[in-house]
């Protein structure tokens, strides 16, 4: 039933930009692997074999930690309201900070969001579609405001002051790049 592909495709395409929610998994060589639901329309398919998604503060950041050891990533992305149909990218990672020289190029394919940390550009090595079978029916009914809501709270200041408190190593003690 699973299919591997080289690279995505135009109906690939289509089926990842209607999905209000992916998952991101990493791991580091020796700890806790990490996978962390994502939304609020923070991804983007670059190219058939290029991806990016915003990654906004939140109370770890092992994505980061775990790419910044060894690059590897899986994002999935599963239909709880049409065809069913999983769909994974397999690939590894690169972070863009905001004081990157790449930040201009990837941050202007989002929606400028108060709270950003990083881009993870994503070199995609093969994809994944397999049946999606068991996946339950699930109706969207909008956004959770609570992240943006807390963001807006904390400021700009309050924001890097956390990000360095919490952000700046993972749950493992692995560094994740966040600096003062």
């Amino acid at each position: 039933m699973a299919k591997f592909h080289e690279k995505l495709d135009n109906k690939m395409r289509d089926f990842i930009t209607k999905q209000h929610v992916y998952f991101v998994a990493t791991a580091p060589h020796k700890g806790r692997v990490h996978l962390a639901p994502k939304g609020l329309d923070t991804f983007r398919v670059i190219s058939d074999t290029e991806a990016a998604y915003l990654d906004l503060t939140g109370s770890g950041n092992e994505a980061a930690a775990h790419l910044l050891e060894n690059g590897r990533l899986t994002v999935m992305f599963c239909s709880f309201n049409e065809a069913p149909l999983t769909l994974r990218l397999f690939g590894s990672g690169r972070i863009i900070l905001p004081n990157s020289s790449d930040w201009p190029q990837y941050y202007r394919l989002f929606e400028p969001r108060i709270g950003h940390r990083q881009i993870i550009l994503i070199s995609i090595e093969s994809v994944q579609t397999s049946c999606g079978f068991a996946t339950p029916f699930y109706e969207y009914v909008g956004e959770r405001p609570t992240l943006d809501e807390w963001a807006v709270k904390r400021g700009e200041e309050g924001l890097k002051t956390y990000r360095l408190e919490n952000n700046a190593l993972s749950i493992d003690g692995l560094p994740t790049g966040i600096e003062g």
